[in-house]
Protein backbone atom coordinates (compact mmCIF):
# COMPACT_ATOMS: atom_id res chain seq x y z
CA UNK A 1 0.00 0.00 0.00
CA UNK A 2 1.41 3.38 -0.96
CA UNK A 3 1.52 6.29 1.48
CA UNK A 4 -1.17 8.09 -0.51
CA UNK A 5 -3.43 5.02 -0.49
CA UNK A 6 -2.93 4.61 3.27
CA UNK A 7 -3.89 8.24 3.88
CA UNK A 8 -6.99 7.91 1.68
CA UNK A 9 -7.99 4.64 3.41
CA UNK A 10 -7.72 6.26 6.84
CA UNK A 11 -9.53 9.42 5.69
CA UNK A 12 -12.54 7.39 4.47
CA UNK A 13 -12.83 5.58 7.79
CA UNK A 14 -12.32 8.77 9.79
CA UNK A 15 -14.97 10.56 7.76
CA UNK A 16 -17.46 7.77 8.39
CA UNK A 17 -16.69 7.50 12.13
CA UNK A 18 -16.87 11.27 12.63
CA UNK A 19 -20.31 11.35 10.99
CA UNK A 20 -21.43 8.57 13.36
CA UNK A 21 -20.19 10.57 16.35
CA UNK A 22 -21.92 13.75 15.20
CA UNK A 23 -25.25 12.17 14.24
CA UNK A 24 -27.71 11.92 17.10
CA UNK A 25 -29.52 8.57 17.19
CA UNK A 26 -33.25 8.56 16.56
CA UNK A 27 -35.15 8.49 19.85
CA UNK A 28 -38.20 6.27 19.79
CA UNK A 29 -41.15 7.64 21.71
CA UNK A 30 -42.71 5.37 24.33
CA UNK A 31 -46.02 5.38 26.15
CA UNK A 32 -44.39 4.33 29.40
CA UNK A 33 -41.26 5.40 31.22
CA UNK A 34 -38.61 2.80 30.49
CA UNK A 35 -35.33 2.70 32.35
CA UNK A 36 -32.48 3.56 29.99
CA UNK A 37 -30.36 0.63 28.87
CA UNK A 38 -26.77 1.17 30.01
CA UNK A 39 -25.67 -1.22 27.26
CA UNK A 40 -27.04 0.99 24.50
CA UNK A 41 -24.42 1.09 21.70
CA UNK A 42 -25.41 4.70 21.02
CA UNK A 43 -24.26 5.64 24.52
CA UNK A 44 -20.77 4.13 24.16
CA UNK A 45 -18.15 6.36 22.54
CA UNK A 46 -14.82 4.51 22.44
CA UNK A 47 -12.92 7.75 21.81
CA UNK A 48 -14.00 9.08 25.21
CA UNK A 49 -12.70 6.08 27.17
CA UNK A 50 -9.38 6.10 29.03
CA UNK A 51 -6.59 4.81 26.81
CA UNK A 52 -4.04 2.25 27.93
CA UNK A 53 -0.88 1.21 26.06
CA UNK A 54 -1.03 -1.93 23.94
CA UNK A 55 1.43 -3.53 26.36
CA UNK A 56 -1.40 -3.72 28.94
CA UNK A 57 -1.55 -7.50 28.56
CA UNK A 58 2.05 -7.87 29.76
CA UNK A 59 1.27 -6.39 33.17
CA UNK A 60 1.10 -8.89 36.03
CA UNK A 61 -2.45 -9.81 37.00
CA UNK A 62 -3.74 -11.69 40.01
CA UNK A 63 -7.00 -12.76 38.33
CA UNK A 64 -8.23 -13.66 34.83
CA UNK A 65 -10.06 -10.34 34.75
CA UNK A 66 -13.60 -9.24 34.08
CA UNK A 67 -16.11 -9.09 31.27
CA UNK A 68 -15.64 -6.04 29.09
CA UNK A 69 -15.68 -4.61 25.62
CA UNK A 70 -12.37 -3.36 24.32
CA UNK A 71 -11.45 -1.06 21.50
CA UNK A 72 -8.19 -0.71 19.60
CA UNK A 73 -7.75 2.93 18.70
CA UNK A 74 -5.23 4.93 16.72
CA UNK A 75 -5.38 7.96 18.98
CA UNK A 76 -3.19 10.03 16.66
CA UNK A 77 -5.75 9.69 13.87
CA UNK A 78 -8.82 9.33 16.10
CA UNK A 79 -9.71 6.01 14.45
CA UNK A 80 -11.50 3.07 16.04
CA UNK A 81 -9.67 0.15 14.44
CA UNK A 82 -11.14 -2.85 16.26
CA UNK A 83 -13.98 -3.74 18.63
CA UNK A 84 -13.78 -6.88 20.77
CA UNK A 85 -15.34 -8.53 23.80
CA UNK A 86 -14.08 -10.86 26.47
CA UNK A 87 -15.07 -12.36 29.79
CA UNK A 88 -11.40 -12.50 30.85
CA UNK A 89 -9.88 -9.06 30.37
CA UNK A 90 -6.48 -10.05 31.77
CA UNK A 91 -6.16 -13.16 29.58
CA UNK A 92 -7.64 -12.28 26.15
CA UNK A 93 -4.54 -10.62 24.67
CA UNK A 94 -1.89 -12.79 26.37
CA UNK A 95 -2.18 -15.53 23.75
CA UNK A 96 -2.77 -15.52 20.03
CA UNK A 97 -5.03 -12.78 18.74
CA UNK A 98 -5.32 -12.05 15.00
CA UNK A 99 -5.64 -8.33 15.64
CA UNK A 100 -2.04 -8.25 16.97
CA UNK A 101 -0.76 -8.99 13.44
CA UNK A 102 -3.01 -6.30 11.95
CA UNK A 103 -1.71 -3.77 14.46
CA UNK A 104 1.91 -4.70 13.76
CA UNK A 105 1.40 -4.38 9.97
CA UNK A 106 -0.47 -1.09 10.41
CA UNK A 107 2.31 0.33 12.59
CA UNK A 108 5.06 -0.96 10.29
CA UNK A 109 3.49 0.73 7.28
CA UNK A 110 3.24 4.02 9.16
CA UNK A 111 6.86 3.70 10.26
CA UNK A 112 7.96 2.98 6.67
CA UNK A 113 6.37 6.24 5.46
CA UNK A 114 7.39 8.32 8.48
CA UNK A 115 3.77 8.80 9.57
CA UNK A 116 2.80 9.17 13.22
CA UNK A 117 0.51 6.67 14.84
CA UNK A 118 -0.36 5.78 18.42
CA UNK A 119 -2.25 2.52 18.76
CA UNK A 120 -3.82 2.07 22.19
CA UNK A 121 -6.55 0.06 23.84
CA UNK A 122 -9.60 1.32 25.72
CA UNK A 123 -11.95 -0.72 27.88
CA UNK A 124 -15.65 -0.38 28.62
CA UNK A 125 -16.22 -2.19 31.91
CA UNK A 126 -20.03 -2.13 32.10
CA UNK A 127 -20.40 -4.94 29.58
CA UNK A 128 -22.91 -7.71 30.31
CA UNK A 129 -21.50 -10.82 31.93
CA UNK A 130 -23.85 -12.93 29.80
CA UNK A 131 -21.82 -14.00 26.75
CA UNK A 132 -24.65 -13.70 24.21
CA UNK A 133 -25.66 -10.24 25.38
CA UNK A 134 -22.01 -9.10 25.33
CA UNK A 135 -21.45 -10.49 21.83
CA UNK A 136 -24.64 -8.85 20.57
CA UNK A 137 -23.46 -5.51 21.94
CA UNK A 138 -20.02 -6.09 20.39
CA UNK A 139 -21.58 -6.79 16.97
CA UNK A 140 -23.76 -3.69 17.20
CA UNK A 141 -20.68 -1.59 17.93
CA UNK A 142 -18.68 -3.23 15.11
CA UNK A 143 -21.47 -2.41 12.68
CA UNK A 144 -21.98 1.08 14.10
CA UNK A 145 -18.32 2.17 13.94
CA UNK A 146 -17.40 -0.07 10.98
CA UNK A 147 -14.06 -0.80 12.58
CA UNK A 148 -11.72 -1.88 9.76
CA UNK A 149 -9.83 -4.64 11.60
CA UNK A 150 -13.05 -6.56 12.36
CA UNK A 151 -13.83 -9.16 9.68
CA UNK A 152 -17.43 -7.94 9.48
CA UNK A 153 -16.12 -4.78 7.78
CA UNK A 154 -13.43 -6.20 5.48
CA UNK A 155 -15.75 -6.08 2.49
CA UNK A 156 -16.27 -2.35 3.03
CA UNK A 157 -12.68 -1.26 3.84
CA UNK A 158 -10.64 -4.09 2.35
CA UNK A 159 -8.14 -6.15 4.25
CA UNK A 160 -4.85 -4.30 3.68
CA UNK A 161 -3.21 -5.53 6.89
CA UNK A 162 -4.25 -9.18 6.78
Amino acid sequence: MSADTLLKWKAQILDYQQRVRETKPVQQATLFDIAPNHCDPDQIDPLLLRLVPMSFHRMPADSPGDACLYFIIDSTAGLILYVGETCRSNKRWKGIHGCKDYIASYQDLHYRYGMKTAVNAAFWWDAPTDRRARQELELNLILKWRSPFNKENWERWGQPFG
